[in-house]
């Protein structure tokens, strides 16, 4: 399996409702832990910072040449 780098772009495998994320989503790599951990961040298209998460690499997979980019409204989970 090919591993992940820093600042690789990558699609997440599952939902996660926590962050407000979903399967299908995109997010950057910024850090990478021993021995399977990554961090990733969340970005709006405009720029803004949706989630910050740290997921396993069973969690995401490598962006593919097929895959085609999307948009959707992106609700920010409220801490209680």
């Amino acid at each position: 399996m090919k591993k992940f780098k820093k600042l690789e772009a990558i699609v997440l495998e599952r939902d996660l409702p926590e962050h407000g994320l979903r399967k299908g989503d995109v997010g950057t790599v910024l850090e990478l832990y021993k021995p399977d951990g990554l961090e990733v961040e969340f970005v709006t298209t405009s720029g803004t910072s949706g989630a910050l998460v740290t997921l396993t690499t069973s969690d995401v997979r490598h962006v593919e040449g097929s895959d085609l980019g999307g948009v959707r409204p992106f609700r920010k989970k409220r801490s209680a």
